[in-house]
């Protein structure tokens, strides 16, 4: 009788330093909004921790601070698109909605529907089950209205 052979499990491939970025963005983003701290401390506190692995820093710098200095236009721009009062959403959908929200409106050299689909994965990774369809659906609707001529290219 022969032994059964040891498979090693498949590796995932590994995350893009962009995708890596924002998913700490989103850490730090969550972090800022629960804890109330100084979005400057949590971004030095993650740039010296070695254990990240690779992202891209002037990303993850941009995303972050941009969100805290934009926070309330974000807010004002994502409101009209939602189902619910903002107090009523999930704080990591809520995040994810404001860091999608920034680069929608500040990033126009990253298209529409990257935006969307990294929003949408990260709200698979980080939420509630089907939370990544409500961001899906907000985001769609931000960017046919912040990015009206790139949408209506399609």
């Amino acid at each position: 009788m022969s032994e059964p052979s040891e498979q090693k499990p498949a590796k995932s491939p590994a995350k893009s330093a962009r995708h890596r970025a924002r998913e700490l963005a989103l850490q730090a983003i969550y972090q800022w909004r629960m804890s109330g701290g100084d979005h400057l401390d949590i971004e030095k506190t993650t740039r010296a921790e070695k254990s990240l692995g690779r992202f891209d820093v002037e990303l993850y710098s941009q995303l972050l601070r941009g969100v805290v200095e934009h926070n309330q236009a974000l807010v004002a721009a994502l409101a009209p698109h939602l189902d619910r009062d903002m107090n009523e959403l999930s704080p990591i959908e809520f995040s994810v909605l404001l860091l999608g929200a920034f680069e929608l409106t500040s990033h126009p050299e990253v298209p529409y529907r990257v935006v969307i689909n990294e929003s949408v994965e990260l709200a698979k990774t980080f939420g509630g089950t089907d939370g990544h369809k409500f961001v899906n659906g907000v985001l769609d609707k931000l960017a046919a209205q912040v990015r009206a001529v790139e949408v209506n290219a399609k």
